[in-house]
This record gives C-alpha cells, structure tokens and sequence, in this order.
C-alpha cells in the first residue's frame, strides 16, 4: 500500500532517461581523446610507483 507516487516516480525518471536527448560536448570530448601521450605515460608511471609502495 502507499507504493502508487513511487512507482510513478520511477516510471516518469525511467521515461526521461529513455527518450532524452543527452547534449554532448565534442569539443571536451575531442581534447580528452587527442591529450598527449607523455601524460598518459605519467599516470600510468604513477600508478604503478603506488603499486611498488604497496608491495613493500
């Protein structure tokens, strides 16, 4: 009982994410996937330095 507006809540949220339209930023999105490749070097670089101190 008393579950009526939560379900509908749900099915409205669901409704929205179903049929919306996300607007996506390409340009952001350009920069991330064109970044350099030193700095993908130095997160992975730093990730495993961590995995190093861990182990000891």
């Amino acid at each position: 009982m008393g579950r009526g507006r939560a379900k509908a809540k749900q099915t409205k949220v669901a409704r929205e994410l179903k049929y919306s339209v996300p607007t996506t930023d390409f340009e952001s999105l350009q920069r991330e996937l064109s970044g350099s490749s030193s700095h993908r070097d130095d997160v992975y670089s730093d990730s495993r330095d961590d995995e190093d101190d861990w182990r000891r």
